[in-house]
């Protein structure tokens, strides 16, 4: 951290306008040298020519001052507002060498703002989740967590587990002391409190990291059931070869969809039916494999042959499935209100017919399944993987075996959740976290 790095913290390529981070003790000198100027003001932008070493002009823009302790990463920062041109970019690279300042490395902005106190580990995270943010619901969930909603949740579990470990630890040293007998009987029901609060979090569903990373929902029928034709009027482009040739699709196609603010990834598998294709005979097997993975299922039949249904298809349907019968225009007016105990969709993949029902079913299922309210949520693993370690301790926890090894168990479930902020042992994790982010961050 004692070297001063710079980034450009726009997108990269051609742009109006690029704005480009310095963070440091070098950064007040670089500023200095690259305007010619003394340092301006905190904070207010103030147009200021760049020139390189020989006193040539790189380019007119606006430069800002943030001193530390008051900046993103509680160091020296400067910003600087130029224009998006690669020879801007080059020159400015080249001068900011020669002054001895170093690129920065993927997320190294928002990491000296942790290891200086500015951010936690889940704000810092939550910065990387907006900068990928591809949905409005994604949005709405790292704006919480970057407003400390899950900091907050984790630190008032620690607390209660501190409360409890200072009630115990008061009766393993007082103990020839006139301790309260209440006092082990408080710690034993808050213990109990926290633990299942913590459970019903880990019994979530994995929302928040469903809302984050995408809900997988696979396509199923039998060939020629019309699920590339579905695939492709859902993503609303020809992601999909559409043939009256069954068993087109051999390979797993996805599309990524936004389904109401939910990032939805769609997939098109190979035709359930068994074949003497080796080729076929692996699209099917990978068709199944995706079906198990999936958090949700379109179990697609061709009406046409209603009521002859596929029964591979009839198999896979399970509360996690919508049914479609397909190829509307082709049926009978028998169209049944149910399959395998699951309500029928009628519709026509070709014509359209129908496709506004299924998206609105679509959409009640995964409000239903994965709704994120205004508490805050696990959204990575290592959250849930550290809130389990956490029950795991808890659960275990019994001052009917020994004070002390009870407080030992408060102590393991305090750290572990010490981990998700970064309060305790986090030099293991901070390379895999911030290796995410993109440069400039």
């Amino acid at each position: 951290m004692a070297e001063t790095i710079y980034a450009l913290a726009s997108a990269a390529g051609r742009s109006g306008v690029a704005v480009w981070r310095l963070s440091g003790e070098g950064s007040a000198a670089a500023l200095t040298a690259l305007t010619g100027q003394l340092l301006p003001e905190p904070r207010k932008a103030v147009r200021a020519r760049l020139r390189d070493g020989i006193g040539e002009v790189i380019d007119d823009g606006l430069v800002l001052w943030f001193p530390a302790p008051h900046s993103f990463t509680g160091e020296d920062v400067a910003e600087l507002h130029l224009h998006g041109g690669r020879a801007v970019a080059a020159a400015l690279t080249a001068r900011l060498g020669e002054l001895g300042l170093r690129p920065a490395e993927p997320g190294e902005f928002s990491r000296r703002a942790f290891l200086n106190g500015k951010l936690d580990l889940t704000r810092a995270e939550a910065i990387a989740d907006l900068v990928d943010a591809e949905t409005s619901a994604q949005r709405r969930q790292a704006l919480r967590q970057l407003d400390g909603g899950l900091a907050g949740l984790v630190e008032t579990w620690r607390t209660g587990l501190i409360r409890a470990m200072a009630h115990l630890e008061a009766v393993i040293d007082f103990a020839d002391e006139d301790i309260p007998d209440t006092l082990l009987d408080q710690s034993v029901a808050e213990v109990r409190s926290l633990r299942a609060e913590m459970g019903g979090h880990l019994d979530e569903r994995r929302s928040g990291e469903r809302l984050r990373d995408g809900i997988h929902m696979a396509i199923l029928g039998a060939p020629n059931a019309g699920k590339s034709s579905l695939l492709n009027r859902l993503a609303g482009r020809d992601a999909a070869i559409v043939s009256s040739q069954a068993g087109t699709t051999r390979d797993v196609i996805e599309v990524h969809l936004d389904l109401a603010g939910w990032p939805v990834i769609l997939a098109d598998t190979a035709g359930l039916r068994d074949s003497h294709c080796e080729i076929e005979s692996e699209g099917v097997r990978r068709a199944e494999a995706r079906a198990a993975q999936a958090d949700l299922r379109l179990c697609v039949f061709d009406g046409a042959l209603y009521p002859n249904l596929d029964a591979a298809t009839r198999e896979m349907i399970d509360d996690a499935s919508l049914v479609v019968l397909n190829k509307r225009d082709l049926m009978g007016p028998d169209i049944p209100d149910t399959i395998m105990g699951r309500p029928v969709l009628a519709l026509s993949a070709k014509g359209g017919e129908g496709m506004d029902d299924l998206v609105a079913a679509l959409q009640a299922m995964v409000e239903s399944r994965f709704a994120v309210g205004a508490a805050p949520v696990l959204t990575r693993e290592r959250h849930r993987v550290a809130v389990a370690e956490a029950v795991l301790a808890l659960t275990r926890f019994d001052p009917g075996m020994g004070v002390e090894m009870a407080a030992e168990d408060l102590r393991l479930a305090a750290r572990s959740l010490g981990r998700i902020t970064g309060r305790v042992d986090v030099d293991e994790i901070l390379d895999v976290i911030f290796h995410e982010f993109c440069i400039g961050k």
